[in-house]
């Protein structure tokens, strides 16, 4: 399936090609490797909910062309 993910500080997009079996904690290092940031100090954000880095994509329920938001861990990172 694919995902788009955006840079919530510069609203800049990647699109990635994920698996059911994938985790969220994969999605934001491949996201921090490509924006060349730290990813401890990001998570990510679907709609109003922060989706647990050790969750599948099945369990965190994306779907095929979701947008999701990479951004600053709120709690600190």
């Amino acid at each position: 399936m694919k995902i788009t993910i955006k840079d919530a500080e510069t609203g800049n997009r990647i699109n990635m090609e994920i698996d059911d079996d994938n985790t969220v904690e994969e999605i934001i290092e491949e996201a921090a490797n490509y924006w060349k940031k730290t990813p401890g100090a990001y998570v990510i954000r679907l709609g109003k909910k922060i989706l647990q880095a050790d969750l599948t994509i099945e369990e965190a329920m994306l779907q095929d062309g979701d947008v999701i938001e990479f951004i600053p861990d709120p709690e600190g990172g």
